[in-house]
């Protein structure tokens, strides 16, 4: 059980990994200064890594 937990944490944040490269890649597409780009990123994709780091302890304790 603890395997596949591992490997679906592993999946999941090769997804996640995936789809925050393309959200700074979006972001990055129409900006005009670093500040255009970085700040909406931090401000999207922080909550989004904090709920998935939170989800794999969650997952991860009880294994």
């Amino acid at each position: 059980m603890r395997w596949k937990a591992l490997t679906g944490l592993g999946v999941a944040f090769a997804f996640l990994l995936y789809g925050t490269v393309l959200v700074f890649l979006a972001f990055d597409r129409d900006s005009h200064s670093a500040s255009d780009t970085i700040r909406p990123f931090v401000i999207t994709m922080a909550p989004v890594w904090i709920v998935a780091i939170i989800a794999a302890r969650v997952v991860l304790k009880r294994g």
